[in-house]
């Protein structure tokens, strides 16, 4: 676990020439996401901030979730509900699979996503940053819920 030296360092590095100062608020937030399992609303991450900086606001964490997906080190993701999940950028990209019925997010990497934005690119001559995939479809717990015992749809 990198010291408090160590950590500033990393996030200077992360925040690079963006000519953005690097907070004690900024390096919590990072960490934060970077630690995260899976996709964070900005409530939830607002939450886990206050357990350790009591002073951080919600309007910061908002800000600042705004600044790191302007700066690239973000995903923001629209999935069933109303509000925005966020996740620390990593590697390798992946996409994700949604299932209507409990919300459930299941990540997979899919190497024809790289395929595509490379000949897209060369196609039309964009510069492409990313790729988003979703796939949206039953979960096998739900599409068994959906089923009756005989196994036939209960549709």
């Amino acid at each position: 676990m990198p010291n408090g030296g160590e950590r500033a360092l990393s996030i200077r590095k992360v925040l690079g020439g963006s000519s953005r100062r690097v907070t004690a608020q900024r390096t919590l937030l990072l960490e934060l996401l970077q630690q995260s399992s899976g996709h964070v609303g900005a409530e939830e991450l607002y939450r886990k901030a206050q357990e350790q900086n009591a002073r951080m606001s919600l309007s910061t964490v908002y800000r600042n979730l705004q600044l790191f997906k302007e700066l690239g080190l973000v995903q923001e993701h629209h999935f069933i509900e109303e509000h925005h999940h966020y996740e620390a950028k990593s590697e390798p990209e992946h996409q994700h699979l949604l299932c209507v019925s409990c919300g459930k997010v299941v990540e997979f990497v899919c190497p024809m996503s790289q395929r595509l934005k490379e000949d897209t690119a060369e196609r039309y001559g964009f510069d492409i940053f990313d790729v988003e995939v979703r796939m949206v479809g039953l979960c096998p717990d739900c599409r068994w819920k959906g089923e009756d015992k005989d196994g036939g749809s209960s549709v």
